[in-house]
């Protein structure tokens, strides 16, 4: 996987390890995908489709039912780069998902991570 670009990179394979590292704080795979939801517009069916399908990022983020409009409050640091100066809609959108669980991971309450 070193060197694979995030953008073809299939989503399913991502999924899991933002499952873990939420998991490893004490959090669950559901809200992990209750962030997802909020994120993306996918609903549990939804997502599950994208996973089986087995669709690389780009299409996963391009299909999404309707981006949260609220998705810009997200802001801050993760891997070294403030998500809200990020210029790439694609990897902005994928670094946004990244901070949200990372907030989770963080033991942040999931009605300030979802931003209400």
């Amino acid at each position: 996987m070193a060197g694979q670009n995030i953008f073809t990179m299939p989503f399913a394979k991502v999924y899991p390890l933002l499952v873990q590292k939420a998991e490893r704080k004490g959090r669950t795979k559901e809200e992990v995908d209750m962030l997802i939801y909020w994120l993306t517009g996918y609903d549990a069916i939804g997502l599950q489709s994208q996973l089986d399908k087995a669709v690389d990022m780009a299409t996963f983020y391009a299909e999404a039912p309707c981006m949260n409009p609220n998705r810009n409050l997200i802001k801050g640091v993760i891997c070294g780069i403030r998500v809200e100066t990020i210029e790439e809609p694609l990897m902005k959108h994928i670094r946004q998902l990244d901070k949200l669980v990372d907030e989770l991971a963080k033991g942040k309450a999931m009605e300030k991570i979802l931003r209400k």
